[in-house]
């Protein structure tokens, strides 16, 4: 089986719904692994994340990528260059917000594509390191940040009250 050419580019206004529908896939996964965690996606979340989404297309800090196939936009990655951050005691870095990947095209390297794209592009505007947070349950993507390089440093614990 070939595997279709998917290309790499940023993120533009005609994005908006596949932004959307990724963005509410990326709640809802969340959401599964630990529902007493991460919020539930509602009808509006796909309108809701494809409005905030294409407002960071005017930032200037902000890399807002996509991976495009034949079919259309099947991932994308979200990421800011940030300063100084005292509470996560951390000097400036890039973060890595998002990254989604349709289900239907997992496995074939998009995933880490848009992860090494969103990084040369936080260092092209001056991130000496980029940080991301993983869900602990999400086994895959925790394998393919540690393959990408990136190691734990924190650990996020809650407790429900």
């Amino acid at each position: 089986m070939s595997v279709p050419a998917i290309t790499l580019r940023a993120a533009s206004l005609e994005d908006a719904p596949a932004l959307g529908r990724l963005g509410a896939l990326l709640v809802r996964t969340h959401h599964d692994l630990d529902a007493a965690r991460f919020i539930a996606p509602t009808p509006r979340t796909e309108r809701g994340y494809a409005s905030f989404l294409t407002s960071q297309l005017a930032e200037p800090d902000a890399v807002l990528l996509v991976a495009e196939g034949p079919g259309g936009v099947v991932g994308y990655a979200y990421a800011v260059l940030e300063g100084l951050d005292f509470m996560a005691l951390r000097g400036p870095a890039g973060v890595l917000h998002d990254l989604a990947v349709d289900p239907g095209v997992r496995g074939q390297g998009i995933g880490r594509r848009l992860l090494e794209a969103a990084v040369a592009a936080l260092a092209a505007r001056g991130a000496p390191r980029v940080v991301l947070s993983a869900a602990a349950r999400n086994e895959a993507a925790r394998r393919l940040f540690e393959r990408a390089g990136f190691r734990p440093t924190m650990i996020e614990l809650t407790r429900e009250t």
